[in-house]
């Protein structure tokens, strides 16, 4: 049984990217029945100096795919999402390819909702692990 308020495909959810996701090249990939997957290139918009991963694109990834998932529990004609914190730990760096975001729902409530966020590497290796809250507010 899906998570999801409606039965939503990838193509219902697959908009184009505006603002920061489009800046840093974030895109949805796959849509599971409890998990949202984005990916994100590691180039030199998504950079620190030392050419390794800049910290904060996987933050943006991170609240960009959760906030994405936030998004699909709730009744948009109800409710609207806010993201209220984020949690970050970086474990392992990168230098090119694609990082892959996966975000899954430990709490969903009437209010809140909790996502844990893992990016991994093309290897599937863990690069961050990422807990971010949304709230779900009333129009």
């Amino acid at each position: 049984m899906s998570i999801w308020f409606k039965n939503y495909t990838l193509e219902d959810i697959k908009i184009p990217p505006t603002g920061i996701d489009e800046k840093l090249g974030i895109e949805i990939v796959e849509i599971g029945s409890d998990y949202i997957i984005c990916k994100m290139p590691v180039d030199e918009r998504t950079k620190q100096p030392m050419g390794l991963l800049h910290g904060g694109a996987s933050c943006v990834l991170a609240e960009s795919t959760a906030s994405i998932a936030a998004f699909l529990v709730i009744d948009p004609k109800k409710k609207s999402v806010v993201g209220l914190n984020l949690l970050a730990n970086h474990l392992k760096s990168a230098r090119n390819g694609f990082v892959y975001a996966t975000a899954k729902p430990k709490h969903i409530g009437k209010s809140t909702s909790v996502w844990d966020v893992q990016i991994t590497n093309e290897e599937d290796q863990l690069i961050s692990q990422i807990s971010f809250t949304a709230m779900h507010k009333d129009i």
